[in-house]
């Protein structure tokens, strides 16, 4: 619990008379935007910084478990032994084992049976705890977990020393979930995940029923996991119930509700002004004029939200190619006796955004990296299209910017002859004004580091993009306004990315890399998921471009009408049969229409009912629009509430019932078009 905390570096301040509580099992993001101080609240809840004042506490036994950007791991201890031994507690019992063993040989020496008797207790016991402690926390449980963040069976055996910082990650991360601490601090957990790795990880926390606090820039991954929000704003540190669309949702409503506040204050304001213009020379109105004045200087003033700066920028127009963009023939990499790629042929129409996916290892960056002219491929060849000028970002050319010089002169050294005010201009796009410019690359953050490798592409971009990992250090912001920009580049373009969001946003096709081979798909991320699945299942493909789910409501009602005769199927399965002259033909048409009507009568009632309800929340919220544009609404603090929670309550069902009534008006559509084409 946070209780009246403020922090700050210089000029600069983290958080000021902040008060903050954790429930037993809240679910917190954390968001705001590069270098706004999340990565340090996390470090004040984990013990590793201080405050300037007030204090934190925690209850009484619990434990914390802190998963930081910046770690630092080696050993020759084996990877599934740093797990099990990760556990607070596990060594003292241990040794309160040892020393109870040691106790009881000491008493069977003596031959004291008394000595002995007590000694037997102790060790009793001591072997209780142990045992109950290796229950909770068995071997078979991190090796679980370890296989669910993406490592192999063989690696359990492997010193820590042998993996890479990425993978090194993923074992503090495996275990911290082995620990299962009261409280889990995350901070960008899923930066070093691949997508499998999410998904699974996904899953695991929707099922932790502890506290944790994330920061993630993963739009997705933040909705499927949160129920509340703590935000870094211009105004200071808010709070907000539900996840990160609600969030988004009920600043826009605050934002609405200050704007159209200040508007009216500012309408009475000049109607307040104009009257003590216009009699302020007349005696007969002095005590009027008087009061006006008055009113005027007790008049609150309303400020309405700092809008906060994003990353924002556009590609420009990509120079004229030829229709392939680039093709990849017989491709072969391997490192040693390990085959990365083996005999990949592949092809990239001019303008695809291509997505490409895969367990870490598998590949993904050893195939940029060989596009690019980074590797050198062991056989086959990598050829450009005709007038292709190549860009490229990775994570290591954000590590790889030369400290002493200035941000602006690392990005100016790209093209000397860009000139000053281009230069400057992309840097502002990139949230670099003023003297930012002239900082030095060593003192930058990671996220800025990142925003600067972007700027330097942005002023070459070339008309094909090669990308890895490109949202890695940037904040959520940050990482969707690189989409937003992405979607209008008008050359090719090829990235990794474990984001879902992201991959969503802008892939119209998957390259699967797995077992030295690319599989690719042409379709979006959730078709290619839909698809491995339908593989996986058995089952049969869907129809192109419709992924599980996505048929229309009129389709699915058509489709569950016609699998098979359930309890109201009265309707003949083959309806193309012609009818046969005479009584039958008459009966059966009688049926029919029967049925039809029995069906769409009450479909009709739902929709008209539905219809009403719509039309009387719609007034009900215009009604409390108006009242909420009411500056009176604001001298009652509990009305205003009462305005605003019942706001959003039906906003809220307002959304659900209108989508239930998209369902059903297309339900009833499909059967009156079935319907009349029977007829």
């Amino acid at each position: 619990m946070f209780e009246n905390v403020s922090l700050g570096f210089g000029k600069k301040t983290i958080v000021e008379a902040l008060n903050l509580r954790i429930g037993r099992e809240d679910r917190i993001g954390l968001i705001g935007p590069n270098g706004s101080g999340k990565s340090t609240l996390l470090r004040m809840l984990a013990g590793e910084q201080g405050t300037d004042r007030g204090s934190i506490r925690f209850a009484r036994g619990v434990r914390v478990g802190y998963l930081s950007q910046d770690l630092k791991l080696g050993g020759e201890q084996t990877l599934v032994n740093f797990v099990v031994g990760s556990v607070p507690g596990r060594a003292e019992l241990e040794r309160q084992l040892a020393d109870a063993e040691r106790e009881m040989a000491t008493a069977e020496q003596s031959g004291d049976e008394e000595a002995m008797m007590t000694a037997a207790e102790r060790l009793a016991d001591a072997h209780t705890r142990t045992a109950d402690f290796d229950v909770q926390y068995t071997e078979h449980e991190a090796l679980r977990i370890l296989s669910g963040l993406g490592f192999q069976p063989e690696d359990a055996t492997r010193p820590l020393d042998e993996f890479s910082g990425g993978w090194k990650m993923r074992a503090v991360l495996a275990s911290l979930l082995f620990q299962q601490p009261d409280l889990l601090l995350l901070d960008e957990p899923t930066n070093h995940l691949d997508l499998p790795s999410v998904a699974w990880f996904s899953a695991y926390l929707k099922r932790y029923r502890r506290a944790f606090v994330l920061v993630s820039h993963d739009r997705e991954f933040l909705n499927e996991q949160i129920d509340r929000v703590v935000s870094f704003e211009p105004e200071g540190i808010r709070q907000f119930s539900g996840n990160y669309e609600g969030y988004k949702r009920q600043r826009a409503e605050e934002e609405v509700v200050l704007e159209n506040k200040a508007k009216n204050l500012a309408r009475e304001r000049e109607k307040t002004e104009q009257f003590i213009d216009r009699f302020r020379a007349q005696a007969n109105k002095a005590a009027a004029v008087q009061s006006r004045v008055k009113m005027l200087e007790k008049m609150e003033e309303v400020r309405v939200f700092e809008r906060r700066q994003v990353m924002s920028f556009g590609f420009p127009p990509c120079d004229r190619t030829g229709n392939e963009s680039l093709r990849v023939d017989q491709l072969r990499k391997a490192y040693g006796s390990r085959v990365v790629l083996d005999k990949v042929d592949l092809s990239v129409r001019r303008g695809e955004k291509i997505g490409i996916i895969g367990v870490n290892g598998a590949g993904k960056t050893t195939l940029l990296r060989t596009i690019a002219g980074e590797l050198q491929a062991d056989g086959g060849s990598v050829n450009f299209g005709n007038k292709i000028k190549v860009g490229y970002y990775a994570q290591h050319h954000a590590d790889a910017l030369r400290g002493e010089r200035t941000v602006f002169e690392e990005v100016a050294a790209v093209d000397p002859s860009a000139g000053q005010t281009r230069v400057r201009t992309i840097l502002g796009a990139f949230l670099f004004t003023g003297d930012d410019v002239e900082k030095p690359i060593r003192v930058l953050s990671g996220g800025e580091r990142a925003r600067v490798a972007l700027a330097k592409l942005l002023l070459k971009p070339g008309n094909l993009l090669l990308m890895d990992e490109p949202t890695n250090h940037l904040d959520l912001e940050s990482s969707e306004s690189l989409a937003e920009s992405l979607k209008t580049y008008d050359g090719t373009l090829l990235f990794v990315s474990h984001n879902r969001s992201f991959v969503r946003a802008l892939a119209t096709r998957i390259w699967d890399v797995e077992g030295g081979k690319v599989e690719t798909y042409p379709g979006t991320l959730d078709e290619y998921m839909d698809s491995s699945r339908r593989r996986r299942d058995g089952e049969p493909p869907a129809a192109p471009g419709r992924t599980a789910g996505a048929s229309r409501p009129s389709e699915q009602v058509q489709k569950g009408r016609s699998e098979g005769p359930g309890r109201n199927d009265k309707v003949p399965a083959d309806r193309s049969e012609p009818a046969k002259p005479g009584r039958d033909a008459r009966r059966r048409e009688a049926e029919r229409r029967s049925e039809r009507n029995r069906v769409l009568g009450p479909l009709r009632k739902r929709v008209t009912a539905m219809e009403g309800e719509i039309a009387a929340l719609e007034a009900e919220q215009r009604r409390r629009s108006g009242q909420l544009a009411d500056p009176a609404t604001y001298a009652d603090n509990a009305r205003r509430s009462e305005l605003l929670d019942g706001y959003r309550r039906d906003a809220t069902a307002l959304e659900e019932l209108t989508a239930r009534w998209e369902v059903a008006q297309a339900e009833l559509e499909g059967m009156e078009a079935e319907s009349a084409s029977e007829g």
